[in-house]
């Protein structure tokens, strides 16, 4: 059901060539760059037709109005199940919590007397927010996507989220009565690479009135095709991140338990079938222990035919037996995962020295699923070996730092004399002329 990799033994290899030793998913955004391109060259030309066009050749529903109407989005909210919407809101709550605490404060730094240099955070004025809508319906991604924005004080918030053909081309209800329930009534029946171009081209108009507006931000999960699009359109729209299929690694010891273990890496499994789920383990007794459970488990899930089968056997999940602790947390750093638990004694001390990791969920009483509705973390994470250098959406995704460089004369004339010498290092000799310009063309000395 799930491969094993023996890395005991010898020192473990270096950079790279450890991570090749790794199980990682095939996920080549590079060769689905050509399917996407004429996606959203024409969408660029020929705006909301383009967009429901190729929904309906990629097999989602036609919309009746790509702008979904504000009174299908209270319908879905009426009609919402009580429980759900308990939910949701509770997920909301604590994302509130969180994401309001990392709002950044403008900080101003006096370099010399008369001279300041001031760093503005301004959020971006306007984001558009993928929220996928392929095997499964996900209103938590509404909520991780919204919450940052509006806790960095986006003013123009637009959801885009593909027509489905059971619910008459509109969004999964539960995604409108989500973005009801956030108070975001511009929801769009749109999905994959159209999607994104729609967002990057804009496809408002005279002939248009009801079209969206172009963003300045792209964010949000979304299939091999909307990481391409992205990739495409990034410069023209910034972007989070390209993501790909989801991760789970657990790194563990002797006192785990095998069916908390089996239990969580069948929960990203079920996701997709090029789901990762890897454990990193010195005990060979709970690897043989949690290849048992997984064949118990497995047989009692859901999707366990079309999704969680073929995630576990397929190569980017495995069992990875190491030496120790020590070689597990080396090859846990090499794998960078969207999601690490860490299932050990003293597990806070052993998370503590994880350097790579979307997020890292300590103990037994905290498993990805919490993080994924009610932790009040966000779920939109680092895919890919990414999070060795990028971090998951937080509200400093919607924020941009601005310097106000404010410098009176005599600050100016202090320093002027190494303005002009390092001009006149880079062979710029106009940069020097544009300070001693000020001084009538000679160089003030301190």
């Amino acid at each position: 059901m799930i491969s094993r990799i023996d890395l005991r033994g010898a020192a473990l290899p270096e950079g790279s060539a450890l991570r090749e030793l790794l199980p990682r998913a095939e996920f080549d955004v590079e060769a689905a760059l050509e399917k996407v391109r004429p996606v959203c060259e024409d969408v660029r030309h020929r705006g909301s037709r383009a967009v429901i066009e190729w929904g309906e050749r990629f097999g989602d529903g036609t919309p009746a109005h790509l702008r979904v109407p504000r009174a299908e989005i209270e319908k879905a909210r009426a009609a919402l199940d009580p429980e759900v919407e308990a939910a949701l809101v509770e997920s909301i709550r604590r994302a509130r919590l969180v994401h309001r605490e990392q709002r950044r404060t403008d900080v101003t730094t006096q370099v010399v007397p008369g001279g300041t240099v001031t760093e503005k955070w301004v959020p971006v004025e306007r984001v558009g927010l993928y929220v996928p809508g392929g095997r499964s319906v996900y209103p938590s991604s509404v909520v991780m996507n919204v919450v940052p924005a509006q806790e960095a004080g986006v003013e123009g918030i637009a959801v885009a989220s593909p027509a489905q053909p059971e619910f008459g081309g509109l969004p999964h209800p539960t995604i409108l009565a989500a973005c009801a329930l956030l108070g975001v009534d511009e929801v769009y029946a749109a999905g994959g690479a159209q999607a994104v171009a729609m967002f990057a081209y804009g496809t408002h108009g005279p002939e248009d009135p009801e079209g969206c507006r172009p963003v300045n931000l792209v964010t949000g999960p979304g299939n091999i095709y909307v990481a391409a699009a992205k990739r495409l359109l990034k410069g023209r729209i910034g972007i989070d991140a390209e993501a790909g299929p989801t991760e789970i690694a657990i790194l563990a010891d002797a006192s785990a338990d095998p069916v908390h273990v089996a239990a969580d890496l069948i929960s990203q499994a079920e996701h997709d079938p090029m789901a990762a789920s890897v454990l990193v383990t010195d005990s060979p007794a709970l690897a043989e222990a949690t290849e048992l459970e997984l064949s118990r488990q497995v047989a009692a899930t859901k999707h366990r035919a079309e999704r969680v089968e073929p995630a576990l056997a397929g190569r980017q999940s495995a069992l990875v037996l190491v030496n120790d602790l020590a070689d597990g947390l080396t090859v846990v750093d090499a794998y960078a995962a969207e999601h690490l638990e860490i299932q050990t004694a003293d597990a806070a001390a052993v998370a503590a020295r994880v350097r790579n990791a979307g997020a890292i969920f300590v103990g037994p009483w905290a498993p990805v699923s919490l993080g994924d509705y009610c932790a009040g973390s966000n779920h939109v994470l680092p895919t890919g070996g990414c999070a060795c250098h990028s971090s998951g959406l937080s509200v400093q995704s919607f924020l941009r730092g601005i310097h106000i460089v404010d410098y009176s004369r005599d600050a100016l004339a202090e320093v002027a004399h190494h303005v002009v010498t390092l001009a006149e290092a880079e062979d710029l000799p106009a940069h020097g002329a544009a300070v001693t310009a000020r001084f009538e063309g000679q160089v003030p000395r301190a």
